[in-house]
């Protein structure tokens, strides 16, 4: 049998009412992060967060994505429209968050430590807490 693992989103663990999916862990990868946000019209993420400040301070650097809808996401105090087809890398040290406007929108989170191995925080895994 060959060594894959193939899954929809609905059927990939998630917390907070759907809203966070983890999508690494329930395809069983561990090279990488990756989370999917399901994200209802005219959310505010009040987590504004660098990878470099604890709580999470792993250099983690991440690259966004909308999977459907439109978001935004602000770093360094600037908006950037997020929509399919636009991919945004932020690095380790900026200040981030994502928000949507009036529709709802699925963001693909990816992420990495240049240099390092990955190695995810308690909340990405599976059965893990639904905070930090």
């Amino acid at each position: 049998m060959a060594d894959m693992t193939i899954k929809r989103i609905d059927e990939m663990e998630s917390i907070w009412d759907g809203r966070f999916v983890r999508a690494r862990a329930s395809l069983g990868a561990r090279s990488f992060g990756m989370n999917i946000w399901n994200l209802p019209p005219n959310w505010d993420q009040n987590w504004e967060h660098d990878h470099v400040t604890p709580p999470v301070s792993d250099g983690e650097e991440e690259i966004y994505t909308v999977l459907r809808g439109k978001a935004t996401l602000r770093v360094a105090g600037q908006e950037h429209a997020l929509e399919p087809g636009v991919f945004v890398r932020v690095g380790a040290s900026e200040k981030r968050k994502v928000g949507t406007g009036g529709e709802s929108a699925q963001v693909l989170c990816i992420g990495g430590t240049p240099g390092r191995i990955y190695e995810p925080l308690p909340i990405v895994e599976l059965g893990g807490p639904e905070s930090l």
